[in-house]
């Protein structure tokens, strides 16, 4: 069965290591502040400028002016800053982010990221998310691994404009988590009740698969 948006941030969240820096992206990965251990130390950056974000607020902590960079209201952690963007940018471009959580219509087998737009669909700008790709060595995708007509997103080439090249090593869709590694996804891990025959045949790339594959613990 398909991971849902929130078991693919809780699968993001098992990525992060007490003391990390973390930039989520746009969608899915904003919702891995979620689901942060609580005996885990993760500072988790904007690059709008805030540094120690925490959850989503309830109801009644809402603050219209506190916002992420997808403009949804969320809450500072302890210990949180503000600054402007060019001091968030900053720090992305000079590789101080430990970890970064991005969103992806898609990933090819090379490593290459289509991320920000559709031809003859609009679309508002790539906001950071060329900034992120060049300045973090660490990042993991997270996406659905086709379409809603059922065609494959993890590629041998991407067919839409790129984000980045060559800069992805790990891909966490709603059926696997994928390696990439000498312009080969390797599938790690299946989700639950998701069989390794399924996910070759929605794989359009080049797929290794190890003798075992387990399924993702949650």
């Amino acid at each position: 069965m398909a991971l849902t948006r929130d078991q693919l941030a809780q699968r993001v969240a098992q990525e992060f290591k007490d003391g990390y820096y973390v930039n989520l992206g746009i969608g899915i990965p904003t919702l891995a502040a979620n689901f942060i251990p609580d005996d885990m130390q993760v500072m988790l950056q904007s690059e709008n400028g805030l540094l120690g974000m925490g959850p989503f607020p309830l109801d009644e902590e809402v603050d219209a002016d506190l916002i992420n960079a997808g403009k949804q209201t969320v809450t500072m952690a302890e210990g949180a800053s503000l600054f402007s963007s060019a001091e968030s940018f900053a720090m992305i471009r000079g590789g101080h982010v430990d970890l970064t959580v991005l969103g992806a219509f898609e990933v090819d087998c090379q490593g290459n990221i289509a991320s920000y737009m559709i031809p003859g669909k609009l679309i508002k700008g790539m906001g950071g998310a060329m900034d992120l790709v060049a300045g973090a060595d660490n990042i993991i995708v997270t996406m659905t691994h086709a379409s809603k007509s059922g065609d494959s997103k993890l590629l041998s080439k991407c067919t839409l404009p790129l984000t980045g090249k060559g800069c992805i090593k790990r891909v966490l869709t709603d059926l696997a988590l994928l390696d990439i590694e000498d312009g080969k996804f390797i599938l790690r891990e299946r989700a639950p009740g998701v069989s390794v025959d399924e996910i070759a045949k929605l794989t359009s790339g080049e797929l290794v698969i190890p003798e075992h594959v387990p399924e993702m613990v949650f």
